[in-house]
């Protein structure tokens, strides 16, 4: 499962599960509303005389009048919340997706610059440590060259599988490089 898939799924239930307990809080509410009214109204019909037996029946016609209206708007409400939930989900996973890509480019470019640079002063490095030495340059530099062509063809799903498989293979040089990037990422973070 990829970072925007989880980010997605995330929002979506959030979304979901706010919007469904305030449409049960307006059910419930309603129903309260509407049964508080036929209850007085029961109370009182035995008592009073054919007018106000008229009468009763008519704001028990208003009360159930007002509760099938109160529910209706707590269900177009809801609805209308759900709608909103999903087009904002749906635009937090496309901006997300947006800014994986750019990333992902970014990381291509550089890698592959970084490679160019190696390839630029590989003649050096034969006259001043040895042809030897140039050979790893140029084996890294090809490796770096292949590492960014792969980055640029794969889609962020199949980096993601790439990862989750890693991950299942070698699951102590993940951890190790997991707890060595959050050292990194912590010593940059304390300094500013």
């Amino acid at each position: 499962m990829t970072n925007t898939s989880a980010l997605d799924e995330t929002v979506t239930e959030n979304a979901k599960s706010h919007f469904a307990k305030a449409i049960d809080e307006a059910r419930a509410g309603a129903q309260a509303l509407a049964d508080g009214y036929r209850e007085k109204i029961m109370a009182t019909t035995g008592e009073l005389s054919s007018e106000a037996k008229a009468r009763s029946d008519e704001a028990m016609e208003k009360a159930n009048a007002f509760a099938t209206d109160a529910r209706d708007k707590a269900n177009t409400f809801a609805d209308d919340a759900m709608a909103k939930a999903g087009v904002y989900a749906e635009d937090a996973k496309a901006k997300a997706t947006g800014w994986a890509n750019d990333g992902k480019a970014m990381t291509s470019r550089t890698i592959a610059t970084l490679a160019g640079m190696i390839d630029e002063n590989i003649a050096m490095i034969d006259d001043k440590a040895g042809e030897k030495y140039g050979d790893y340059a140029r084996s890294a530099s090809q490796s770096m060259k292949d590492a960014a062509a792969s980055l640029d063809e794969k889609s962020l799903d199949e980096l993601g599988e790439d990862a989750v498989e890693f991950v299942r293979k070698s699951p102590g040089i993940a951890i190790g490089a997991a707890i060595a990037a959050g050292f990194m990422l912590g010593r940059v973070f304390k300094g500013k």
